[in-house]
């Protein structure tokens, strides 16, 4: 019996979305809705709907008799997303903080120590993908929420760039950044939490404006 439309979509959908944020498709790359069909033996119209879904995301995006394209930005465009997360995701970040429970502590602690363990980029970034979100998810405002998780999946790819130009040594300091903010969160010192994430995001944007190279579209 053929699965439902709703369940081939989500299918497609996911994977591809695994395959954007990891780096496996670039910004800028085309996706032939085609080949996707032809790869999950699904009609277009599921295909069609996943692109949807994507879209939504800030993963894709639909361009007019051309087709679909991966997001991305410009260094502009990228820079400007990232002073928006400067201002809104402390703010999150203070809706949250109050409504962890023990166990969303336990494994942000669980987190700290992975991210200062790993060894690799892509590891590194699932986990801090992960540490962030989860500190974020305790927050009543769902449509704060929505638009963070938009502009996280739209600056992955560039968050991934930085993390390639600091990797080594100079990841300590993100290391300790986190630390700092897991602290700050361990004593409920909304404050201090604020203070340290913005600079965290801020960090990462004044060395993503010195290097435009990082923008260059990789797709054709």
């Amino acid at each position: 019996m053929e699965a439902p439309t709703t369940v081939v979509s989500t299918r497609i959908a996911d994977a591809l979305r695994e395959q954007i944020l990891s780096g496996a498709m670039a910004p800028g790359e085309r996706i032939r809705q085609e080949e996707l069909a032809e790869e999950f033996g699904a009609s277009r119209i599921p295909v069609r709907e996943a692109l949807r879904i994507l879209v939504t995301d800030g993963l894709v995006t639909m361009v007019s008799n051309t087709g679909a394209w991966v997001s991305s930005l410009s260094q502009a465009e990228c820079i400007e997303q990232y002073l928006i997360r400067e201002r809104i995701e402390p703010l999150l970040l203070r809706e949250s903080m109050p409504h962890l429970t023990a166990a969303n502590v336990e494994r942000l602690s669980e987190l700290t120590a992975a991210m200062e363990s790993s060894t690799d980029v892509a590891s590194f970034m699932k986990l801090d993908r992960e540490f962030h979100l989860l500190a974020y998810s305790a927050a009543p405002n769902g449509t704060l929420a929505e638009i963070i998780h938009r502009l996280w999946n739209t600056t992955q790819h560039y968050r991934r760039a930085y993390s390639e130009m600091v990797r080594g040594t100079s990841l300590d300091v993100t290391h300790l950044e986190h630390r700092l903010l897991f602290d700050a969160i361990v004593r409920g010192d909304a404050e201090d939490a604020e203070r340290t994430l913005t600079g965290h995001i801020q960090r990462t944007r004044r060395e993503l404006e010195k290097h435009p190279e990082v923008f260059e579209v990789e797709g054709t």
